[in-house]
């Protein structure tokens, strides 16, 4: 394995595109593929740079020498942070919902919007000690959990504003044609997220 490679290598590792390295260094797109093609090497205060964003020494990019700290680190991967995220942002929904329909009580909601925020909280830890796929995981995280954390607030609005009382859920009002109304804004919020991360992730395939 040698320079190219080596810089490739802990790119991919930590799950950036080529641009987004470009950018974390300060130097063009175009300057971090000839890197990695071998037609041109980085400067010295790059490859410290490098060395710096990537955490590993001066020596393994340019020699593949690894300390026995590198040798021994098994990278973090964001990964499992979506996924266990994903699942306590559900439970907080599924809670919320259950405790609303059988007591019908504002402390459904707080309960609910709590396991959210921790669910939150952890992924955004977790993301912050990852090193693998952190880029991959940000845009998994939003096309699933969008879904999940915007259904209860707007059906706190939703309840509000036609029923002058909060849900964590639509309920049925008048006029009749309201709840067609939410899924469809619910909908168009999800699926724009969704399609916007889709975009970004072709952008970045193609600068790969």
């Amino acid at each position: 394995m040698n320079v190219a490679d080596r810089i490739q290598n802990l790119r991919k590792t930590k799950g950036i595109s080529q641009e987004d390295l470009a950018d974390k260094i300060g130097v063009s797109r175009q300057a971090v593929s000839k890197w990695e093609s071998e037609q041109s090497l980085p400067d010295i205060d790059k490859v410290i740079m490098l060395s710096e964003f990537f955490e590993v020494t001066t020596d393994y990019i340019l020699k593949g020498i690894e300390t026995e700290k590198q040798a021994v680190k098994t990278p973090l991967n964001a990964n499992i942070f979506v996924g266990f995220t994903t699942f306590l942002n559900f439970i907080g929904l599924i809670i919320s919902v259950a405790i609303w329909y059988q007591e019908q009580v504002p402390m459904a909601i707080v309960a609910g919007l709590i396991l959210m925020a921790f669910g939150c909280m952890t992924f955004g830890v977790g993301l912050a000690h990852s090193t693998r796929n952190v880029e991959k995981a940000k845009r998994l995280f939003w096309m699933i959990n969008i879904w999940l954390l915007s259904f209860i607030p707007l059906s706190v609005a939703y309840n509000a504003l036609f029923l002058r009382m909060i849900a964590p859920y639509p309920r049925l009002v008048q006029p009749i044609i309201a709840l067609p109304v939410f899924w469809l804004v619910y909908i168009a919020i999800g699926l724009s997220v969704v399609l916007v991360h889709m975009r970004r992730k072709r952008g970045e395939s193609s600068t790969k």
